[in-house]
């Protein structure tokens, strides 16, 4: 079985927004990393994307207007965290919360939900092969 996750640290973010409740980031090229069953070798590609939190209530300030870039953070989803990552596929709800660490003493993104999904859009680009 092949596994994909967004790896945070390095991800691009065009822009966030709020409104009605509802905190979107839009990652303009988000790094993924793809492991296939039985192989040593992981790729790594590119897509853009949303992550999408309803029912949302910011626990920080947004940061001002992008483009930025993610250092790392925390995902949860109900009993689990995705420590700098975000798994593919992800739609969740119950107990959700994001924490984003920005670049370049950005701030952060930080806020608590009744939902969280993932939307990619258009598809993935590849970038290369990593070996261990």
């Amino acid at each position: 079985m092949d596994s994909s996750s967004i790896q945070l640290a390095g991800s691009e973010i065009a822009g966030v927004s709020y409104a009605d409740g509802t905190l979107r980031v839009h990652f303009s090229r988000a790094s993924i990393i793809r492991t296939m069953t039985g192989s040593t070798e992981r790729t790594r590609w590119w897509q853009a994307g949303d992550l999408v939190m309803e029912d949302a209530e910011l626990e920080a300030p947004l940061p001002v207007a992008g483009p930025l870039v993610c250092a790392g953070g925390d995902i949860e989803e109900n009993v689990y965290v995705y420590r700098d990552m975000i798994p593919i596929p992800l739609s969740s709800r119950g107990h959700c919360r994001c924490d984003l660490h920005l670049r370049d003493d950005a701030g952060r993104i930080c806020a608590s939900a009744a939902t969280v999904r993932l939307e990619l859009q258009a598809t993935p680009k590849y970038i290369e092969h990593l070996r261990d």
